[in-house]
């Protein structure tokens, strides 16, 4: 397809996944709101530029109005590992820090602020910061032009972003959605980088989501250091034609392994909810035809989406409370992620978590952990066998 790229302007753009017309991904109506057919009516299509190689949505007529969630316990572990392992790296030396925020919430200021570091008053700061803030940013280009102009001179920008390589690897499919504009590879993001007049010097990895990078970057060339270096060596090994032409058959692999699940579990006479209202699980249970008879509620802590439902289903949204007191036979962990926090925060369903998994729903322990990225070799095919 033709078009033009959100970061380089590259006119040739190739689809990558095209999930055809699901709901918006952040529009949870009220749960004594009718559903209607208009529901899931917005095209959703990941596409990937020919010249960067930035994979990015290709269109979006949605208006943002998803209810403010609670930020999860793993993310704010997250953080707090992430500015130990930049301390460590002894680059948290300025005094100031300017932060690009996410829409759905969470910050780091308060983090650093016991490390001394204030939020400027200023157009510039030493430390300016991203936690998956600019992948919603409709304007690549004019993202990372922002984001370069508020470093001051000698500066330090920490961008974290949710590998392409992880979503590619571990069939994440459901990471594209409506509001995230861009899924980036360190190649990538490197690019837009220079484009702003930015290099990368160093990055961490880390387990959230199955594959999260933090980039450090400077103004001016640098040379990136040694995991840098091994980044993207990895990517080039993973993210490749035939993996991402993968992406839309897993699409058909994790619906149906769904579908097959819920409906053998209503055959059983068994009581299945799920927990976690997040927008990645809004067009899958749409795409599995999931609805009150076969998904009772979603449980969520946001107060914010209780008394809701999910977009183009029946399925209400209720709280963790509502969820207990319901005594399901299964609950479906939308977000893998979240099991250390549920498992210890709601002791009556231990026994019950089953994980979201693109093979199928499996059975969740205390210590079961979400999958990194796989290193080259270690990723399957729909049929099971190796792909490099």
């Amino acid at each position: 397809m033709t078009g033009r790229c959100r970061a380089c302007s590259g006119a040739v753009l190739h689809t990558v996944l095209d999930l055809g017309t699901v709901p918006a991904a952040d529009d949870f109506p009220p749960a004594a709101r009718p559903v209607t057919p208009a529901e899931t009516t917005h095209q959703l299509r990941m596409v990937r530029c020919a010249r960067c190689e930035l994979a990015q949505l290709a269109e979006d007529e949605t208006v943002g109005s998803e209810p403010r969630g609670v930020e999860p316990r793993a993310l704010r572990d997250q953080a707090a590992d992430a500015i130990a392992r930049v301390d460590a790296a002894g680059l948290l030396r300025g005094d100031t820090v300017i932060e690009f925020g996410s829409p759905h919430g969470g910050s780091w200021l308060p983090l650093l602020a016991e490390r001394g570091c204030a939020e400027a008053d200023a157009a510039q700061a030493e430390l300016v910061l991203d936690c998956f803030g600019i992948m919603h940013e409709p304007d690549q280009r004019a993202a990372f032009a922002a984001r370069a102009a508020a470093v001051a001179p000698g500066g330090l920008l920490l961008l974290q972003y949710h590998s392409l390589a992880a979503i590619v690897a571990q069939r994440q499919w459901n990471a594209l959605r409506h509001g995230h504009f861009a899924y980036y590879s360190l190649h990538a993001l490197s690019l837009a980088l220079t484009g702003a007049g930015m290099s990368v010097t160093t990055a961490w990895e880390f387990d959230l989501y199955g594959g999260t990078v933090l980039v450090a970057a400077r103004r001016g060339p640098a040379a990136p250091d040694r995991t840098v270096r091994e980044i993207l060596s990895r990517e080039r090994e993973i993210i490749t034609p035939e993996s991402l032409r993968l992406l839309q058959r897993f699409v058909d692999d994790h619906v149906r392994a769904l579908r097959t699940w819920l409906i053998d579990a209503a055959a059983a006479g068994q009581r299945v909810y799920a927990y976690g209202a997040a927008s990645r699980a809004v067009a899958l249970l749409s795409l599995a035809g999931a609805h009150q008879g076969l998904v009772a509620g979603v449980a969520d802590v946001a107060p914010a989406k209780q008394g809701r439902r999910m977009p183009g289903t029946d399925i209400p949204i209720i709280s963790p409370r509502e969820l207990i007191e319901s005594a399901p036979d299964r609950v479906l962990l939308t977000l893998p992620d979240l099991l250390g926090e549920v498992s210890s925060g709601l002791p009556e369903l231990d026994g019950r978590w089953f994980l979201d998994d693109p093979r199928g729903p499996r059975k969740g322990g205390v210590d079961d952990r979400h999958t990194p990225w796989a290193a080259p070799g270690q990723q399957f095919t729909s049929e099971g066998q190796p792909y490099r």
